[in-house]
């Protein structure tokens, strides 16, 4: 028995001697762990941790790029940049969300309506992308949300930039507008993607949009130590951005301004053109609309009240809107008939009212007529019988290449505007090809007026005035300023050297001259002419002066006597429904026609009629007669135009000097 109770004993003591060593084996092995563990942290991972470390304590943000500005040719800012104050919140930063929201409305004062749609776009957002809780803080709301910095982790307060509009609706359509970049900016811009930030804002259409990439800029970056809240202690470093690139426009904004003026309240469009350079000195459509609306977002009301407004002015009327250009291409269909030696300046038609053709009746616009008249008279007074007869011996394939040749049917500023339509000048060709049927020769008359298929914008009407009005060279329009471009005299001498050459080709062999530039393309032909005889050309201008300044001329009643402003001009009147005979017969006024079948009214012009330099054009939506609605608004903007020609000039010399 003693015997098998010591044996019992001493296992006793070894299973507790064995215990022992296991368990401190353990703890020796639990402790070196832990040491090699501390001096891996302590030595061989200290860069790693300090690091991490410094992540917690150190902040960075990439700033908005600034944006480069918009200046008008005399150096006026016309689009410019604010410094803003905003208030972002990255949610996957929050502990708390909701808490956190509660106490943004409680400081900043948010009503319910604008707290449900932050939440409305939190919920349709992913939790590392940035909300912006307010785009435009004021300077107080700003400083509060900073004093309360410590009790608001996630929130980031953010010093910005936006972009400001000074004129208001003035510019819209000329510049475009910026606004939130969108996942198809993104998507389809490399340069917008690199640059952006929470809030960004990029061109949407027009010259923002065009020029974006030299516009955007780099962005900044700022570098802040933080506390444990994550509240800013000292700004550590700072890299500053680069600004985009300042464009300087051709445009004058007084003149910019004073079309705006005189199409308030109506739908149309007033462009100005300097008839040797191309510049385009302004371009305005109407309505407008404040583009500064959609920097932070437009409201539901501000936006119906655009997209509801009958007069459509988010539509750029000068370069989108598409219409028959009426007795304005009276100019080009007389240069095209005496190009073609279709008649001579003595050939004349009888106006009894109308026309009849093929069981077809053709009126005149003067129900009485006008009798017996000749080119100049028939332009003078604007006679459709007149142009009848000329266009049906013309035919409309000849009158085509002629008013291609001066800007019609074709993109003016060809990739500037994406918006920009071409417009159409019809052929019997093009009817075969689109329509399937063939061309009839009561179209040719109607086309011979500026009706039927004829499309241009208001845009092309002032450049072919101004092809004429430089007389008959070609032209590239411009709206960015280029200080190197070519200056006034240097054009005038290049297309006299022109003129020349074509007449000595003319002496030598007229078999070499081939007047059509269907066969030339590009900038090679700028300053060539593009008549066959200049003398048609000066024709044709002599009797655009009188239908604006000899009595009986349908402009008369809105000519300048003083030759300093004296203009001369062709209006039309563009039908935007069939006339009926009851219609014509009850001869309404205006104001007793629905306004959406009211007429066009239009007008072309150059001016000063004596060594001229600028042309321009005017349109009316719906406004009824040319002569009555659209030439008093030419002869109220010339004054201006030859006014500041000559600071315009002055600028210019200075920048040649500057090269």
């Amino acid at each position: 028995m003693f015997g098998s109770g010591g044996d019992s004993g001493y296992k006793k003591l070894s299973t507790v001697n064995r215990r022992m060593f296991i368990m401190t084996a353990a703890k020796l092995v639990i402790f070196g762990g832990i040491i090699t563990r501390l001096f891996s942290l302590q030595i061989n991972e200290n860069k790693k941790y300090l690091t991490l470390s410094d992540k917690n304590r150190l902040r960075e943000w990439r700033l908005p790029p600034v944006r480069g500005d918009f200046e008008d040719f005399f150096g006026n800012k016309i689009a410019s940049n604010l410094k803003v104050y905003q208030l972002h919140v990255v949610p996957e930063q929050v502990e708390d969300f909701r808490y956190l929201m509660i106490r943004l409305r409680d400081i900043l004062d948010i009503d319910s309506k604008t707290f449900k749609k932050i939440l409305k776009k939190r919920s349709q957002q992913k939790s590392w992308e940035t909300l912006i809780i307010s785009e435009n803080l004021s300077w107080d709301q700003f400083a509060k949300i900073n004093f309360y910095l410590h009790e608001l982790s996630g929130a980031k307060p953010v010093l910005s930039v936006a972009r400001n509009y000074p004129y208001d609706e003035k510019f819209t359509h000329l510049l475009g507008y910026v606004a939130q970049a969108s996942e198809k900016d993104l998507i389809e811009n490399e340069v917008i993607k690199k640059s952006h930030v929470p809030g960004l804002r990029v061109g949407k259409i027009g010259l923002e949009k065009t020029y974006e990439n030299q516009l955007i800029g780099s962005n900044g970056i700022q570098r802040y130590e933080v506390n444990a809240y994550g509240k800013r202690i000292n700004q550590i470093d700072f890299v500053e951005g680069k600004k985009g690139t300042n464009i300087k426009l051709t445009v004058d904004t007084e003149i910019q301004a004073q079309c705006n003026e005189l199409l308030k309240d109506k739908a149309g469009s007033i462009c100005v053109m300097d008839i040797y350079t191309g510049e385009l000195i302004a371009m305005h459509s109407s309505p407008s609309f404040d583009p500064n609306l959609f920097l932070y977002g437009i409201s539901h009301d501000n936006w119906n009240e655009i997209l509801n407004n009958p007069k459509k002015p988010l539509i750029n009327r000068s370069i989108q809107g598409l219409y028959p250009p009426g007795s304005t291409i009276k100019p080009i269909v007389a240069l095209s008939a005496l190009e073609n030696d279709v008649i001579s300046t003595k050939f004349k038609v009888n106006c009894t009212g109308k026309t009849e053709m093929y069981g077809q009746t053709y009126h005149c616009w003067k129900d009485t007529g006008h009798g017996i008249v000749d080119l100049r008279k028939a332009l003078k007074v604007s006679c459709d019988t007149f142009f009848y007869e000329m266009s049906r011996r013309l035919g409309v394939d000849r009158l085509n290449l002629t008013a291609k040749k001066f800007g019609l049917g074709e993109k003016v500023f060809n990739g500037t505007y994406n918006e920009e339509k071409k417009g159409l000048i019809p052929s019997t060709q093009w009817k075969k090809n689109v329509l399937g049927r063939g061309w009839v020769l009561g179209e040719t008359l109607i086309t011979g007026i500026g009706q039927g298929y004829m499309q241009t914008t208001p845009l092309q009407l002032c450049l072919m005035t101004a092809q004429l009005a430089n007389g008959g060279f070609k032209i590239k329009p411009k709206i960015i300023y280029d200080k190197k471009s070519d200056s006034y005299e240097k054009i005038k001498a290049e297309m006299e050297k022109n003129r020349l050459e074509l007449l000595s080709d003319f002496q030598q062999d007229d078999a070499l001259v081939d007047f059509s530039l269907e066969k030339k393309k590009g900038d090679t032909d700028l300053y060539k002419p593009l008549y066959r005889n200049q003398e048609n050309v000066k024709f044709v201008l002599e009797a655009m002066f009188a239908s604006t300044n000899e009595v009986t001329g349908t402009s008369y009643s809105s000519r300048i006597n003083d030759k300093k402003y004296q203009f001369a001009g062709k209006t039309g009147t563009s039908q935007v429904k069939k006339i009926t005979e009851i219609q014509r017969e009850l001869d309404l006024d205006i104001s007793q026609i629905p306004y959406e079948e009211r007429d066009h009214a239009l007008y072309v012009a150059f001016g000063p009629y004596v060594n001229p330099r600028y042309a321009l054009s005017v349109f009316v939506e719906h406004g009824g007669a040319g002569s009555s609605a659209a030439a008093p608004l030419a002869k109220k903007l010339f004054k201006t135009i030859v006014d500041r020609h000559e600071e315009r000039e002055k600028i210019r010399e200075k920048s040649l000097m500057e090269i």
